[in-house]
């Protein structure tokens, strides 16, 4: 297998909320696509957002669950003061703060939010991961 990810699918529970908070609230590029499904450009890798029945049809698993989902989605930012920035604009689009930004264990400083479907994203500035 290469290594790589081209496409993240979170299953959410109303479609045009979601679409709202991640095109209107944090301003992701919205790509064209059929009825139904939205894709956003996130750099190399797409995230698209689905009916979660559907896409647990498709899986051809249970849609049933909540809490802790067992995996965080993670933006990284140039500075410290870009994690308060970008958490403070997550929440103000609709967002729950989960963990507000702070100096972290590993020498870097991150946050958390969940989105309207309760997805964890970690806001981080990390000083050993420079971005390109």
């Amino acid at each position: 297998m290469e290594p790589r990810i081209t496409l993240i699918s979170l299953g959410v529970a109303d479609l045009e909320r979601s679409i709202r908070f991640y095109q209107d609230g944090l301003g992701l590029p919205r790509r064209d696509g059929p009825e139904g499904i939205a894709f956003f450009e996130t750099g190399p890798t797409l995230l698209s957002l689905y009916p979660r029945e559907a896409l647990a049809e498709d899986a051809t698993v249970s849609s049933e669950g909540s809490g802790f989902r067992g995996f965080a989605l993670a933006h990284n930012v140039a500075s410290k003061e870009a994690v308060v920035a970008m958490l403070d604009e997550a929440v103000a689009a609709g967002a729950r703060l989960v963990k507000p930004a702070q100096d972290v264990f590993w020498g870097g400083y991150s946050g958390y939010f969940a989105d309207p479907d309760e997805f964890l994203w970690e806001v981080a500035w990390n000083p050993h991961m420079p971005l390109a």
